[in-house]
């Protein structure tokens, strides 16, 4: 599995409630961002069947540390 990057734009306000959120949760921003994609392309897949592809939702997603 090769790993890609991509930028977004976000506003101010919501780069730092998510930065909250990930060091709540004992992740980086980035791997907060990653858990949420996941978490959206698992509901997708269960509502709507598997996307094909060897990736799945759960892959490399740290465990929370509360």
């Amino acid at each position: 599995m090769s790993i890609k990057s991509i930028s977004i734009r976000i506003e101010e306000e919501m780069l730092n409630k998510i930065a909250y959120i990930a060091d709540y949760e004992g992740r980086s921003v980035n791997s907060q961002v990653l858990v949420l994609i996941r978490e959206n392309i698992k509901n997708f897949e269960n509502e709507n069947g598997v996307i094909k592809g060897d990736i799945k939702p759960d892959t490399n997603v740290k465990p929370t540390r509360k």
